[in-house]
């Protein structure tokens, strides 16, 4: 193949490419911001699913704003199936399920794992159900920081950093944490410990004193959490709607809506900070996480 013919080709491999991202931008533009399908009019439960890592909460707290709003939505059940996750991101949706439940009926459905920021997540509701053998707990919180200096010695890299105070890099990557910074950064620990302590006591009216008898990050049983008084009682989704239309005054067999699906590698794809979020990655990650 001639150098011509060779630049013709790759020219047209790289317009379509570049026609191919621009139609993936434009669908991704019309999925995410099409309005949200109306639904039927009637007395509803609205169902929140959260599922896996927590990792960040704008779209947990947009459905649960909605189901607020509506009308129609008497009653909420926050289904979660999930190791926690984020601290951040589980303190905004157990805040937003306070603010829903002032104002409606709202109960959390725990699944198979509903531990630490799940748990956390959970407190939001005034009402919590949960299996005989569900995985709760796990209450405390973790900070994981890698430490890649030694691969990178091998292959012949060197990080230079440029810092205005001696705790500026602290989390690097690139070196070991001194123990100046473990002590500081076990401060902030204790901190959210003791948020995530207070909040357990508030929410379900237990004293202090005996929450720190298992809130040492033991994972335990929804049997246990009862025991414990962590959840109100045994049962699954079903039984959890239909608690839900119950405090909410629903006669007969309530209507169950979810949210309109999220679309969420468009989010990700159209998100202005997608940069950012990538480097995020390989920040310092406070976690309320089981394991």
């Amino acid at each position: 193949m001639s150098s011509r013919n060779f630049l013709v080709t790759g020219l047209a491999f790289l317009g379509g490419l570049f026609l191919f991202i621009f139609f993936l931008i434009l669908l991704g533009t019309f999925l995410l911001f099409k309005g949200r399908p109306s639904l039927p009019s009637g007395e509803k439960v609205g169902v929140v699913e959260i599922k896996g890592l927590i990792s960040e909460a704008d779209q947990i707290l947009k459905n649960l704003r909605v189901f607020r709003k509506d009308r129609n939505v008497k009653a909420v059940v926050v289904r979660i199936d999930s190791p926690g996750g984020a601290v951040g991101a589980s303190q905004e949706i157990y805040r937003e399920l306070k603010r829903l439940a002032s104002e409606k009926p709202v109960v959390a459905s725990m699944g198979s794992v509903a531990a630490s920021g799940g748990l956390y997540v959970a407190l939001g509701a005034p009402k919590i159900l949960a299996s005989p053998g569900t995985l709760t707990g796990s209450i405390g919180v973790m900070i994981q920081i890698p430490n890649v200096s030694k691969l990178l010695e091998k292959v012949g890299i060197e990080a230079t950093v440029i810092k205005s105070g001696p705790y500026k890099d602290t989390g690097s990557l690139f070196r070991p944490l001194t123990e100046e910074e473990k002590a500081l950064l076990y401060e902030t620990i204790k901190d959210v410990y003791e948020q995530f302590v207070t909040a357990i006591s508030e929410a379900r009216k237990i004293p202090r004193e005996k929450i720190l008898e298992f809130a040492d990050g033991r994972v335990f049983t929804g049997k246990q959490a009862k025991a414990w008084g962590l959840i109100d009682d045994f049962g699954n989704l079903e039984d959890a709607i239909l608690l839900a239309a119950e405090m909410a005054k629903i006669k007969g067999t309530p209507q169950v809506v979810y949210p309109a699906e999220e679309k969420l590698w468009l989010r990700w794809l159209m998100k202005e900070d997608f940069g950012s979020r990538l480097a995020a990655l390989f920040a310092p990650f406070y976690l309320l996480q089981w394991p």
